[in-house]
């Protein structure tokens, strides 16, 4: 399978019985993610969870709601 350009498949991760995952360092370090960074778990029934930093979602939640929902992805960034 060929992952496009600014694609990631960085493995899998075990959910510990806390229910606490390690993001596998290559992902760290791609997106920066340091300790005490806030992380935001959203959820959708039909495609699943995502993590992603909270700067990062503030500038592009609309865009991501809006393509969860089967829009066209034109909402404002």
């Amino acid at each position: 399978m060929e992952i496009p350009n600014g694609h990631y498949i960085f493995g899998t991760v075990k959910v510990g019985e806390r229910g606490q995952i390690i993001i596998p360092k290559e992902a760290r370090e791609t997106f920066s993610i340091h300790a005490g960074d806030t992380l935001i778990v959203l959820g959708d029934e039909k495609w699943g969870i995502a993590v992603t930093k909270s700067d990062v979602l503030e500038r592009y939640a609309s865009h991501v709601f809006d393509l969860m929902a089967g829009g066209d992805g034109h909402a404002a960034l």
